[in-house]
């Protein structure tokens, strides 16, 4: 961060907490920073590194934002006036002390394994706080991203970028061939069925946006050649994630997962899976790669042939992270815009009942379309382990961890 400070022409690569903190240690006062004599001695806390009682007196060693470890010092807790740092201490400290089957009750004096423990999880909170910072301000939708790790000390995943719509891989070229819509209310009066009468179907979402047409039809919204305005009840997918979502890192040893921050009605869009588009060819390379890994986030673009693949292993957006399950609460349509190639479809994946807060969202890996609908054959999601030989005896099998009742035990 570059900091900006009125008056001054010399820039800055300091946040202003670290300006605030090089100008008490000079005993320097500057209005700008907003320090004086009053607060010159007001030092921030980063996070707290172990704990002590002595004379019936708590003790805290406290890491001063700004200055290097070597600069920690014991304070009484009477000195502190970081309430939520102290209480997430105990917290993870009673947490500790748990895990190890020793006494919960504050002791004189932690054992260094435990105090190290600790500092490790206030270092891994301070990065996975400051990844959150770095995916919303690269979102583009007014969903805000939470992350949470309260199971291990792992943090961000590394070789990922976080992005907001596909990714063009080498070779691949997308022209944009939609064709924009006369009407002015595309919902109550739809000239010419609108931009799905155009390509013979009808609006899918219903007048409070939520989806009404099967698994496997596919999704005409408006696009920027259209008439309508931004307010057109045909355009849903393209507002992108409208639910506040959470990364948390799950107990079962599935990894990162996604879990609902709001209640999601049934029917309802989510979000869209998003990655790298390769070439099927490409797909096929990195999906003995990724067997070897022992994960996949292959997912084959077949809803009229098999020519593409979005990748989204180091490049995607949340629905990296969601997790399979036998029996989801997501499911995955096609969806058109700006790009009528019905080889390029955009993955949107809307909710199958109604999700409450604090539930995970999960979609299935092997996601089977209704065999009824004439569209379904175009529509097998496939999120599969691209390349691999279709024989079963060659096949390598990953164990399923989703617990459902109806659990297939194997992912694939």
């Amino acid at each position: 961060m570059v900091a900006t400070i009125a008056g001054c022409s010399v820039s800055c690569k300091l946040s202003l907490d670290d300006l605030q903190a090089v100008c008490r240690q000079e005993r320097l006062h500057c209005k700008q920073l907003r320090v004086n004599k009053h607060n010159i001695d007001d030092y921030e806390v980063e996070y707290l590194c172990d704990y002590k009682t002595s004379k019936e007196q708590e003790f805290y060693l406290v890491k001063w934002k700004g200055y290097p470890e070597s600069s920690n010092t014991w304070e009484p807790r009477k000195n502190l006036k970081c309430r939520k740092l102290i209480t997430q201490f105990h917290e993870d400290m009673e947490c500790e002390l748990r895990r190890q089957r020793r006494r919960t009750t504050c002791p004189k004096r932690l054992d260094k394994d435990v105090a190290w423990t600790l500092v490790q999880k206030a270092k891994l909170r301070k990065r996975l706080q400051c990844w959150e910072a770095d995916l919303n301000k690269t979102r583009n939708h007014p969903g805000r991203i939470f992350v949470l790790n309260e199971v291990d000390l792992d943090g961000p995943p590394r070789d990922f970028t976080y992005i907001t719509n596909y990714k063009v891989g080498e070779g691949i070229v997308l022209n944009e061939m939609a064709v924009g819509c006369e009407c002015k209310d595309c919902f109550s009066d739809p000239v010419g069925g609108c931009c799905p009468g155009a390509s013979l179907h009808r609006l899918a979402y219903t007048d409070k946006g939520q989806v009404r047409v099967r698994a496997g039809e596919p999704i005409y919204e408006c696009n920027a050649r259209c008439s309508c305005g931004p307010d057109c009840s045909n355009r849903l997918v393209q507002k992108g994630i409208q639910f506040d979502l959470c990364i948390f890192k799950t107990g079962n040893g599935r990894g990162w997962g996604v879990r609902a921050l709001q209640h999601i009605k049934k029917n309802t869009f989510v979000m869209e899976y998003v990655g790298e588009i390769i070439t099927s060819d490409e797909a096929e390379k990195r999906g003995h790669l990724y067997d070897r890994q022992g994960a996949t986030y292959l997912f084959d673009l077949d809803y009229v042939e098999d020519v593409y693949t979005v990748d989204a292993a180091n490049h995607g957006n949340i629905s990296h992270f969601v997790n399979h399950s036998c029996n989801p609460n997501l499911q995955v349509y096609n969806v058109f815009i700006d790009n009528l190639d019905q080889r390029l479809p955009r993955i949107a994946l809307f909710s199958t009942r109604s999700i409450r807060a604090g539930e995970e969202l999960t979609f299935d890996y092997k996601m089977q379309i209704d065999p009824v609908d004439a569209e379904s054959t175009r529509m097998d999601s496939n999120f599969s382990l691209a390349g691999l030989p279709s024989s079963p005896k060659k096949r390598i099998r990953v164990e399923c961890r989703c617990g459902s009742d109806t659990c297939r035990k194997y992912l694939f």
